[in-house]
């Protein structure tokens, strides 16, 4: 960290984990709010992984608000930006909105907890869990609300940084393009990463998880959304090379010098974003697994991509004459707080999974075997 770069590895880290967290939010927008119309015959796909996308979603928004709090510098004055809030900035909004979401998805997580089976043997925790199971549409719709607005937030920061011509863009209304371009994306890897985390869960535990079709509903979705983004994204570019950039007074290529140089646009547009879109929306490569996995893994490191690019390539190309192009290599506090992140996660959602009932389909899919009879869980014996 230094002058050049107030926005370190770990808010790069931090804006990734924000837009994988959208799996959350937008897993439950389809199982609550859309699938009962429009998705009903995917209803119990989605809710075959809203649980562990609930949990997901609740590791990366806690994982970002603590690595904010670092950022911060003085954790302990963390409150002064909602008691003294500017409120002509959007991480103004983007505070209010992460960490009211962030209250959202404890909500939607208490009942899953409270399902434990030893927390069920207490009334009042089952008719609390059970009471908040049938109101969980109700944050799944606030939460959906919050979620749109931080992440167009985070990415109209950056939008209206007239002084910084990378990432600049003209807008709609008060909003820069970037600030749909950030929604786009993340709604675009969320459903990714939620399905590269359960298909990690089946390979470390040895069990079947979830059905197939789950999975590759989540590809589905994310492919076309994706597909989606990446035309817009194409023209947001061509829009910007052809509009801001003269008008700023540069070419296309000064924006793009080593180790910055124009393969990152290649990276994230055409290996990271066309090609994981082909696989997704086409159901020949999707329902193979290996392809299905690939793709969500290439869709994912895009999206990191696009958010590195915005916060140090935009921060690292010098805007005065006298400036000189900086390049970045983050501290190894920076790599501890990222990693710090990682075994968090891991750790939350492997208690999760042995202690909560996360897969609803795991025990139709995993019978169990007992004294040479397999006993499935509706009680039912067959012969093994």
């Amino acid at each position: 960290m230094n002058h050049y770069f107030a926005f370190g590895l770990w808010i790069v880290f931090d804006l990734s984990l924000i837009a994988l967290g959208a799996g959350a939010f937008f897993t439950g927008f389809l199982t609550h709010l859309v699938g009962g119309v429009f998705l009903y015959p995917y209803r119990e796909n989605l809710r075959a992984v809203i649980n562990a996308a609930v949990v997901i979603g609740f590791i990366c928004y806690s994982s970002a608000i603590a690595m904010l709090g670092v950022d911060v510098g003085q954790p302990l004055r963390a409150w002064f930006i909602f008691w003294h809030a500017n409120v002509h900035s959007m991480l103004t909004e983007v505070t209010f909105c992460i960490t009211a979401y962030l209250g959202v998805l404890t909500i939607e997580y208490l009942p899953l907890i409270l399902s434990n089976r030893k927390l069920k043997q207490v009334p009042e925790f089952n008719i609390f869990g059970n009471t908040l199971h049938h109101i969980v549409a109700l944050f799944a719709a606030v939460g959906a609300f919050l979620s749109f607005f931080h992440q167009g937030s985070l990415g109209g920061m950056f939008g209206v940084l007239f002084g910084r011509p990378f990432a600049f863009r003209e807008g709609f209304f008060i909003w820069p393009w970037t600030f749909f371009l950030f929604i786009h994306s993340a709604i675009a890897a969320g459903p990714c990463f939620t399905l590269l985390c359960i298909w990690v869960a089946e390979k470390v535990t040895g069990k079947k998880l979830v059905r197939n079709d789950s999975l590759t509903l989540l590809g589905k979705i994310s492919g076309w959304l994706l597909a989606t983004y990446i035309v817009v994204k194409i023209a947001d570019t061509i829009a910007w090379a052809y509009g801001v950039v003269p008008r700023a007074g540069l070419s296309f290529m000064d924006f793009f010098k080593e180790p910055y140089g124009v393969w990152l646009i290649i990276a994230e547009i055409g290996v990271f974003g066309i090609i994981p879109a082909i696989i997704l929306i086409t159901k020949k490569y999707r329902e193979k697994e290996n392809l299905l996995v690939i793709g969500a893994l290439m869709t994912v490191i895009g999206i990191v991509l696009n958010r590195f690019t915005f916060s140090i390539q935009t921060l690292g190309i010098p805007v005065m004459p006298f400036d000189r192009f900086v390049t970045y290599f983050p501290t190894w506090q920076e790599w501890g707080i990222a990693f710090g992140a990682i075994g968090y996660g891991i750790l939350l959602f492997s208690l999760s999974y042995r202690y909560l009932p996360l897969f609803p389909q795991e025990p139709k899919l995993n019978p169990v075997e007992v004294l040479g009879r397999v006993v499935t869980d509706s009680g039912a014996i067959k012969r093994s």
